[in-house]
Order: C-alpha cells, then sequence, then structure tokens
C-alpha cells in the first residue's frame, strides 16, 4: 500500500466529517489524469456521498499505484495483474470482504473506461475477492443469557424498567429478530403483523419474506409481558375492538414514552445499555439473543429440525451453523473435564 493510504476498514470507522477530510487530504496528493476525470463522473454525474467518494479515491489510488509498481499503463492492465495484485492484498492481511469491496470499486472505473472508449475489455470483470471465512454467530454462555434476563433494577424509570424487561425475554426466550418484536401489537387484528397470546403462551410473529410462525412463550416472559401490559395500560390503554378495527394509532406492544412503535434503532440502544448495567464483559445486540437461544436451545435438545422451525429460517443449511456453536460447546466441557484433555509432566495424563 503506497505512503498515506488508510486501509477502507479504517476509514468505515471515522466520523463523517473526518472522512471529507481524509477526502480532501486525498484529492492535494498527485492522482493519474484517468482517475481524476472518473472520480468527477461520479462526483457529478452519480451525485456520491463525500465519504463514498474518498473510499473511491482510496481505492483508485492503490490500482494507480500497483500499475506503476508493475510498470502498466492504466489502460493496459490485464486480468492476471488484477489477480496478482488480489493476491498480494490477501497476503498482506486484507480480508476478503475489503478485497471485494475495492475490486467493485476498480470493475466501476474499467466500466467507465470502456465506456469512453480507451479499453477494449474489462480485466476486473471475472476476478473475484478471496472466500472469506463464514464467521460464527456470537452467542451467549448460558449463564451470561440467564443473568441478563434475570437482572433488575429496581429503582429505575418503572415503564423502562417493565418494557425492557420484556423485551429481553421475548428476545432470548422466543428466538424473535428485532424486526419481529417491533412489529408485535396488543392484540391480533387483520392489520397486525404479530401479537402475543398470553393465555396460549405463544407469539405469531411475521418473520423473513412475509412468513408467519408461531413461537412459543415461556413462563418468565409470560410473566415479564403481563407486568409490561400493567404499565403500558396506566398511560396508554389499547381496546381490542379499536385495535381489530384499526382505529389506534397506539397499537403497538412495545413503544416510546411518547406513545409511537419502538424502533429497532432504540431496542438496540437499550439492550446494549442493560446488558452492561447487567455486568457483561460485553454489549449485547438483539441478534445476540437469537444467537443465544438457538444455540441454547441446540444444546439442549438436539433437535435441528426443531431450531430450524423456531428460527423461521426456510433452509436447514442456515440454522446448521449452530451445530458448529454447540461442538464449540462440547469442546470446552470435553477440555475443561475429561481426564485426558490435557497432557502431564512426562506426556502422561491423570492418575494411573
Amino acid at each position: 500500500m503506497g505512503t498515506g493510504m488508510i486501509p477502507r476498514e479504517s476509514l468505515s470507522t471515522l466520523e463523517p466529517s473526518a472522512a471529507q477530510s481524509l477526502a480532501v487530504a486525498s484529492h492535494a496528493a498527485p492522482v493519474d489524469a484517468l482517475v481524476q476525470r472518473y472520480l468527477n463522473h461520479v462526483r457529478f454525474e452519480k451525485r456520491l456521498a463525500e465519504r463514498t467518494l474518498a473510499l473511491y479515491t482510496l481505492d483508485l489510488e492503490k490500482l494507480a499505484h500497483s500499475a506503476e509498481q508493475a510498470g502498466v499503463a492504466l489502460v493496459a492492465v490485464q486480468a492476471s495483474h488484477i489477480r496478482r495484485w488480489v493476491s498480494q492484498m490477501h497476503s498482506g492481511g486484507r480480508s476478503g470482504r475489503g478485497i471485494a469491496l475495492i475490486l467493485s470499486g476498480w470493475r466501476g472505473f474499467y466500466t467507465w473506461l470502456g465506456r469512453e472508449g480507451l479499453v477494449s475489455c474489462n480485466p476486473v470483470l471475472d476476478v473475484r475477492a478471496p472466500k472469506a471465512a463464514k464467521p460464527l454467530p456470537k452467542a451467549l454462555s448460558v449463564d451470561d443469557a440467564v443473568q441478563l434476563a434475570s437482572f433488575d433494577q429496581p429503582d429505575a424509570n418503572p415503564w423502562l424498567e417493565a418494557r425492557d424487561a420484556a423485551m429481553v425475554e421475548l428476545l432470548y426466550g422466543g428466538g424473535l429478530r428485532v424486526g419481529e418484536l417491533t412489529g408485535l401489537d396488543v392484540h391480533a387484528s387483520d392489520a397486525a403483523r404479530g401479537w402475543v397470546d398470553l393465555q396460549a403462551e405463544e407469539a405469531h410473529v411475521l418473520g423473513k419474506g412475509s412468513k408467519r410462525r408461531i413461537v412459543p412463550v415461556g413462563a418468565k416472559a409470560v410473566q415479564a409481558l403481563q407486568a409490561w401490559l400493567v404499565v403500558r395500560a396506566q398511560v396508554l390503554p389499547v381496546c381490542p375492538d379499536q385495535a381489530v378495527k384499526g382505529g389506534s394509532p397506539h397499537a403497538a406492544l412495545f413503544i416510546g414514552q411518547n406513545g409511537t412503535r419502538l424502533t429497532a434503532q432504540s431496542i438496540w440502544q437499550r439492550l446494549r445499555q442493560r446488558s452492561l448495567q447487567a455486568g457483561l464483559a460485553a454489549p449485547v445486540h438483539p441478534h445476540m439473543l437469537r444467537h443465544s437461544f438457538a444455540s441454547h436451545v441446540l444444546q439442549s435438545s438436539s433437535d435441528l429440525r426443531g431450531v430450524q422451525e423456531l428460527l423461521g429460517h426456510a433452509n436447514i443449511s442456515t440454522t446448521q451453523v449452530y451445530t458448529r456453536l454447540d461442538f464449540q460447546h462440547l469442546a470446552k466441557a470435553y477440555d475443561a473435564a475429561h481426564p485426558r484433555a490435557h497432557l502431564k509432566d512426562g506426556g502422561t495424563s491423570g492418575s494411573k
């Protein structure tokens, strides 16, 4: 990477003002004439944001620098050059996702050169980034999940405490997506995306692909929801007949103190704050509780098909990732408890 160039991943963490400053600084450096023409094109024709333009600039500076190092003009670059530079980036520690983003920028540049009649073919067209290793879902240990679900703040705002406790119980106890949680209404209706039937102890949710499913709701979650509905009704009652007619603007199960439906972003923020208050080592996000639900149910039941149905996965392969988490759990248990897991002095293990 050339002097002064910043990794794309690093730039993505900057505030917009910092990214804009970087874009200005990047333009101040010498830029290949063709690259500058293309940047002007995407800036004015596509009206890209300064942050996006800064990323394009860095990626194309890297392309021009690599071509200069190889002694080849930008319009003479071949697919073999691109593959070599991809290999160099990968061996240098660049992630597959980061390389894919860079290639996307390069591909757009050569597409534009082709339209300008400056190249006969796009050398990036058939080049793909190395496949990134699929990370395992981040799940809490059983102890941490129970610690979060059991967390209580008696001195906190009763409204927030009851609501947030109920949200945690549904996310962890039912494995709901945050979008499914925000879509729940107090009562069932034709217009409702989802609702909780406390008497039947089940949640009706609208998942991905507009597919409905029914999820069991545990006793702890039912108890937490009942407590939340008591607090909620003191401020904002909702009648079942209103919900059926669609006459209530406040039919949402989880609402803010202004009476409007809680957003996914608000739930992320509240859960992050609550997990840290509960003493967990790292902040928790809603999907982590969904992962934890799946992992813990699979550990206890080994019923992969059942977990697939509970999560609403269309394909069993999506659910199979949790078997790797389950194996990790078993491996840790083996390492901690089995007498042959650790070699002792002299290469022996355990007592004779």
